[in-house]
């Protein structure tokens, strides 16, 4: 149990290491970095300030949703829908910069 969480909370450390920040940012561009990073502050600290907030002013049980708020995640879910919800509002239908030969080169027939 303690080597799962230990682990859980090196996964997130790890997600705001400079190398995979720049990693996304030649992959994806700024736009999906501020998406992914701007996900894990609501993640990590929005949620359990609105869980906090619940359990005191509507029912203790929403204190139970601190922790579950910061050991799950849901980056497989939250991630896609803002990137394609980023996507649909700029019109930009290309999330990577690449050329047509480097995407299709690897194809076989």
């Amino acid at each position: 149990m303690i080597r799962w969480l230990k682990t859980r909370i090196s996964h997130k450390f790890d997600n705001f290491s400079k190398e995979k920040l720049k990693a996304f940012l030649k992959k994806n561009g700024l736009a999906f970095v501020i998406i992914f990073v701007g996900w894990e502050i609501v993640e990590d600290v929005v949620f359990p300030i609105i869980f906090g907030v619940l359990g005191n002013y509507v029912h203790p049980a929403f204190y139970a949703g601190i922790p579950a708020s910061l050991i799950l995640c849901f980056h497989w879910l939250a991630i896609p829908i803002l990137w394609g919800a980023w996507v649909k509002l700029t019109n930009n239908s290309t999330s990577t910069s690449y050329t047509e030969k480097e995407c299709c080169e690897n194809e076989t027939d």
